[in-house]
């Protein structure tokens, strides 16, 4: 499978060789998504708190007598059963996050880009690169390059000033090859990646 390189100006220049291989098969969806949800899951803030009996304010002598009094027998009015008493197994703090191992990992980030490569969504520049770092810049290479809505910049070491320049830009997002996940590249209408994070993936991908 091969793929047109262009320029900054939209203009062919080379082409490169996919791996059949690894962007041929048809998409994997199920390891996609375990990918995303473990995304989803290690972002949860996980702050939420309940009070149970012991943080309840509120005495901890006995209403009444056990009995003799016609009522029900009760301990101390923070129980749970009592209006305003504790709260029983409620949610409490905790981290949501888990790995999944590197081959999942992997092969979740080999499904969606093959899925966007078969939908034509991949944008392979030979050089990702933005020397003024003005927003205008940026959106103009991009919409050279014809790239609207949500986009998702691919570089090996991405520059401070492609950074800073696209950082205003709704819905586009800067990302490097080694820190580029399933969740990026599916939640991304187009991927614009330059050669040599194509080559780094593909690279990193058959191992």
């Amino acid at each position: 499978m091969n793929v047109d390189v262009v320029n900054q100006q939209n203009e062919k220049v080379g082409t490169i060789a996919l791996n059949d291989e690894l962007f041929g098969a048809p998409p994997r969806a199920h390891l996609v998504w375990e990918s995303v949800v473990a995304e989803q899951a290690s972002a949860r803030r996980g702050t939420h708190a309940t009070k149970n009996r012991a943080l309840v304010s509120g005495t901890g002598r006995k209403p009444w007598r056990q009995k003799g009094t016609g009522r029900a027998r009760v301990g101390e009015t923070r129980n749970p059963l009592w209006r305003k008493g504790g709260t029983v197994f409620g949610p409490q703090p905790r981290d949501y996050g888990y790995r999944l191992p590197r081959k999942v990992e992997r092969g979740a980030l080999r499904a969606a880009l093959a899925a966007k490569i078969q939908d034509g969504a991949l944008v392979v520049v030979d050089e990702l690169a933005c020397e003024e770092r003005k927003t205008r810049a940026a959106a103009a290479m991009l919409g050279r390059l014809g790239v609207t809505g949500r986009a998702v910049l691919v570089d090996v070491q991405p520059g401070a000033g492609l950074e800073l320049a696209s950082r205003n830009i709704r819905g586009v997002r800067v990302v490097a090859s080694g820190r580029l996940t399933a969740r990026d590249v599916i939640d991304a209408g187009r991927i614009v990646a330059s050669r040599a994070a194509v080559e780094r993936l593909q690279e990193v991908l058959a191992s």
